[in-house]
């Protein structure tokens, strides 16, 4: 007998309804590596918790994240599942876990809890998310990332840290370029951490067991799966222990070229909005300086570094990086501009060819565009991730208006060219429900 082929995608519509509002409701279970670093690496004023549904233990590749003292090393595998729903979760969780780090402070509330949104908006994998926060942003974070544990699709935990700076005066760090600026160069040092927590003293070493790690300012929006930046870890060579985009395209547009009187990396200096780490290498590596004619380690290096050239930078941190890496310069892999992509890209002409060809693929709202008007392209993309609620449509709710949205950017230079905001966006979204499609018919 020939099924009709006009009822055919009727028929798959309804089957794919009644799965979904069929899916069992699946108690919590907190995920034992999540227990584990909120007891070791840093856990600060919230432990992390596990996603809304239970997760295989992530198994890490040798090289990865060692395992507490005192843990077996024995691992259970999961019982069969019968059920769509669990099926969903094993299929779309991978065995290794992306960490993200962000600082939060001041008035960088919202902006943080955007930027996370939208990590969690298109990823594929498990996320652990390392914030660096005032404290008096660290129970609005606590309670907006709990609600949002049983809402996303995908599991994440988390841990909040209070701001330490782990070398050389701390009053001095937390004024360079912006409060909390510099906190992320401290990410690879594995300093002390004093917190009282749950009704006793803690003593951790922070990001201890942290292999790598994606840092981004709170300015950055994800607009394709944090997987996919992820991946370029694998690309390093032998040498190399960071992923960062250059500042400039063009060497006649460069801040660094132009006006620079200290060192600075490659022909138009480095962006330190979005940095990817192999912190393992960093801790290890003895890095060329020009201050003694033997290497020194990152923490050894960073104090006397901010001393010899403090009267010359004017980026805070950037600068600092930048002078490093141009003593080291075969340590960096070159990201594409597409993955930093920001108004100086567009505003005075196209000039980012691989986000012409691919769309962007991370958005740097840099000079507080997402606030202003003077980048209307910049702050559609945030005002929508921003508005976006977990339960909405995607299509619906955040492609369609945000679309809409550039007809009224096209007296600027950025929003006369749309399809490099949109392109990604619509791939990626795309690729969101091709997933979930598979992942319910193939186990139903």
């Amino acid at each position: 007998m020939k099924l009709d082929c006009k009822l055919l995608l009727p028929l798959l519509c309804l089957v794919l309804s009644v799965l979904f509002f069929l899916q069992p409701k699946v108690a919590r279970r907190t995920d034992p590596a999540a227990v584990s670093s909120a007891k070791a690496p840093g856990g600060g004023i919230a432990s992390p918790i596990a996603g809304r549904q239970p997760l295989p233990e992530a198994r890490a590749p040798p090289g990865r994240e060692r395992r507490p003292k005192g843990k077996s090393s024995r691992r259970r595998k999961d019982a069969p599942r019968k059920n769509s729903a669990l099926k969903y979760v094993k299929a779309a969780a991978l065995p290794d876990w992306m960490h993200l780090a962000i600082v939060a402070c001041g008035r960088r509330l919202e902006e943080t809890l955007t930027v996370l949104k939208s990590a969690l908006l298109f990823s594929k994998t498990s996320l652990r998310f390392h914030i660096f926060a005032d404290d008096s942003l660290t129970p609005e974070l606590q309670k907006k990332l709990q609600e949002w544990q049983s809402s996303h699709r995908i599991d994440f935990d988390y841990t909040i840290y209070p701001i330490t700076f782990s070398v050389g005066n701390a009053q001095e760090w937390k004024t360079l370029l912006k409060p909390c600026g510099a906190q992320w160069l401290f990410l690879p040092v594995r300093h002390l951490l004093f917190r009282i927590c749950n009704c006793r003293r803690s003593v951790e070493l922070i990001l201890q067991e942290v292999d790598s790690l994606l840092y981004v300012d709170t300015d950055v929006l994800f607009l394709r799966a944090m997987d996919d930046i992820w991946a370029f870890l694998k690309q390093f060579n032998a040498t190399q222990l960071v992923a960062l985009a250059p500042e400039h395209e063009l060497t006649k547009n460069g801040w660094y070229s132009r006006f620079a009187r200290h060192p600075y990396y490659g022909l138009t200096g480095l962006n330190s909005g979005v940095v990817l780490m192999n912190l393992t290498r960093i801790r290890k590596t003895q890095f060329k300086n020009s201050m003694r004619p033997e290497g020194l380690t990152w923490k050894e290096m960073m104090y006397p570094l901010y001393q010899k050239y403090k009267t010359t930078i004017k980026w805070g941190n950037q600068d600092l990086l930048n002078i490093i890496f141009h003593f080291n310069p075969e340590r960096v892999y070159a990201l594409p501009c597409q993955w930093n992509y920001r108004p100086d890209h567009c505003m005075y002409g196209s000039n980012c060819k691989g986000a012409e060809e691919e769309g962007i693929s991370i958005l740097h709202g840099k000079q507080g565009v997402y606030h202003n008007e003077n980048q209307p392209a910049f702050k559609a993309v945030y005002e929508a991730i921003r508005n976006f609620t977990s339960e909405a449509n995607l299509f619906q709710s955040l492609y369609y208006p945000l679309q809409a949205k550039f007809l009224e950017t096209v007296h600027t230079l950025c929003g006369r060219i749309p399809q490099v905001f949109l392109k990604q966006i619509e791939t990626t979204i795309k690729k969101v429900y091709e997933q979930r499609v598979f992942v319910h018919v193939g186990g139903s």
